[in-house]
């Protein structure tokens, strides 16, 4: 086997090492721990509500419509924890800036949006952690509460 052989094969190996490494793992992380964060205060404010899964609301006079938002965030140096709910915390931000911008007051039935996998819960969100990113999905309605 010549030189430049020996090299191709050499990469070729490496390249399928590196795909069996990879990380592509879903977690779920406390949405109470999330918003508790002192952080999360001064990111979210309290002009737009927020309510995920079947928590009870206020009766809504007006639904606007359903908005989505995929945030990602370099994870390297992180926990998963940490990365997941800075990612979150984007997401919340977006949706929250969403609803700012069709006048409204409150996001309702918000739940995770995973890779086009929605799931609800009151208590947690899915994040999909990698080697290098980490990412969060979310879906909520936004709408005017009486």
């Amino acid at each position: 086997m010549n030189f430049i052989t020996r090299c191709i094969t050499i990469i070729a190996i490496s390249s399928c090492a590196t795909g069996a490494l990879a990380r592509d793992d879903v977690k779920e992380f406390s949405i109470a721990d999330a918003l508790a964060t002192e952080q999360a205060k001064n990111i979210l404010g309290d002009d737009i509500k927020f309510y995920f899964g079947a928590q009870s609301h206020g009766a809504v006079a007006k639904k606007i419509g359903e908005f989505g938002t995929n945030k990602k965030t370099n994870g390297v140096g992180k926990s998963d924890k940490q990365a997941c709910e800075w990612a979150f915390l984007s997401a919340m931000k977006s949706l929250r800036e969403r609803a700012q911008r069709e006048g409204a007051n409150a996001i309702v039935n918000i739940r995770s949006n995973y890779r086009n996998a929605t799931t609800t819960s009151t208590d947690t969100f899915k994040c999909g952690a990698g080697n290098i990113m980490v990412g969060v999905a979310l879906l909520g309605d936004v709408v005017q509460i009486k």
